[in-house]
């Protein structure tokens, strides 16, 4: 049988069973109340919320039908040992308002809904999704409130919304906790300023951000570290969870002078290399540099990280501190000089490798995107709040970054753009060839693990 009794296909989706009740007329006397303002169609009292309502409630006595195996007033339940004991109130939230229900009960109290469960004060319909992604895009709680008011007319609390963020805390912590690969050729760290809430007083703290390059070139966030200590005893405990879930051995890990890290890597795998972020080195040189010059500045410093040994970039930074710009700009020399001993193992990598630890900039497309989402927050009100915001945003990030090219997936190729994944699950260029060499640099390291 076909829609409302007719013979033919029952629709496929629900689009197909709309349109089979628009083209029959069903909706023609609705409209026509609603036009005529005889007939609201949202807000309280509202068409929809009563729809609504009549389909839950509807569906709850089928349930209770079910649970008890007789029909109402069905002589079959006489001497059953269990009956219909009337309803219950509640209000539950929909996207399309509060719904009053009347949820029926059993006698014997054994029965245990599934379509709206006890204690539930909420039918999601895709509201928690929304949710957590307007929380995700750097709403606020108090944001996020006035929003789904002014555009959706919904009205939820503050308390609601924050416990609807909160729920994902624990699977923020297994991803926090999950397992990881025995070996990252490639491990970079950058950090976000982020302000967090300590008793009466607001701080200034680190959030860190590890990505990890596995064996097949791909890059994962491995974790996010708010650091609550100065310097070695908090990357202390970083390294030691990281090998606590799994990691044993590290090749490279690229960071930008953060105190006490080269210690607590020394001391967890003994044989990685630290090395300096090549691109930070280069900005923090030119900072010095007028605007006019830098140009001119950038290419004399290229020699430097561009030499095939250290002795020969040493060369080049003399010659450089002997030369006009280094005389008329001294602290940009004296940049280079400060940090040679964490510049100078890059200058031991061959060039295929020397362009995937050249910068950090995957990490810092991340960054500068997370930035953008944290800016309008003010403070947090505790390190897992700053954890949980930056988890939900990455995944947000790459979620509709993997709905756009599902987008560009259907154009014609000549038409289509490119939307790659920011970091989780990107690849990194060419990285066959660095592979190969760092195989070559670390035979006993890596060799007996590639494919």
């Amino acid at each position: 049988m076909g829609v409302f009794g007719d013979p033919g296909p029952a629709p496929a989706t629900a689009r197909e069973a709309v349109t089979a009740m628009t083209e029959a007329g069903v909706f023609d006397d609705l409209f026509a109340q609603i036009d005529s303002g005889g007939l609201q169609l949202t807000g309280q009292g509202g068409f929809v919320p009563e729809m609504i309502k009549a389909v839950l409630e509807r569906g709850l006595a089928v349930e209770l039908g079910d649970h008890l195996g007789y029909d109402k007033h069905d002589p079959a339940g006489r001497g059953s040992g269990n009956s219909r004991n009337g309803s219950t109130g509640k209000t539950v939230l929909t996207e399309a308002g509060p719904v009053e229900l009347a949820t029926p009960r059993d006698r014997n109290g054994s029965f245990e809904p599934r379509l709206v469960p006890k204690g539930a004060r909420r039918i999601d319909g895709g509201l928690d999704e929304m949710i957590i992604s307007l929380y995700a895009g750097g709403m606020t709680i108090r944001d996020i409130e006035h929003h789904l008011a002014r555009t959706i007319g919904v009205e939820v609390s503050r308390e609601t919304i924050s416990n609807i963020t909160d729920a994902t805390l624990e699977e923020v912590k297994a991803w926090q906790a999950r397992p990881l690969e025995e070996i990252y050729p490639v491990i970079y760290l950058d950090a976000l300023v982020v302000k967090v809430r300590e008793g009466h007083q607001v701080r200034n703290k680190a959030a860190h951000i590890a990505v990890g390059v596995d064996l097949d070139g791909v890059k994962h966030v491995l974790g996010i570290w708010v650091e609550n200590t100065e310097g070695a005893k908090f990357w202390a405990g970083v390294c030691a969870e990281l090998r606590n879930r799994g990691v044993r051995d590290v090749l490279i890990v690229c960071c930008d002078g953060l105190t006490g890290l080269p210690e607590a890597i020394e001391a967890t795998w003994p044989k990685a290399t630290v090395q300096t972020c090549v691109v930070h080195l280069i900005r923090a040189a030119m900072r010095f540099v007028s605007y006019g010059d830098r140009k001119a500045v950038a290419a004399a410093l290229r020699p430097i990280y561009t030499a095939p040994t250290a002795e020969s970039a040493l060369t080049e930074l003399v010659t450089f501190g002997d030369s006009n710009w280094g005389k008329k700009y001294p602290a940009t020399f004296k940049t280079w000089e400060n940090a040679w001993d964490r510049f100078i193992p890059f200058l031991e990598f061959a060039p295929e490798v020397r362009r995937v630890i050249y910068t950090t900039n995957s990490i810092e497309s991340l960054n500068y995107q997370l930035r953008k989402i944290i800016k309008n927050r003010g403070h947090f009100p505790s390190d897992d709040a700053v954890v949980k915001l930056l988890w939900l945003a990455i995944r947000d990030i790459e979620d509709k970054r993997a709905r756009e090219r599902e987008k560009e997936r259907v154009k014609p190729k000549a038409a289509r753009k490119s939307v790659p994944k920011l970091v989780e699950g990107a690849a990194v260029t060419s990285w066959k060839a660095a592979l190969g060499a760092l195989a070559l640099s670390y035979p006993e390291r890596v060799g007996h693990l590639i494919k």
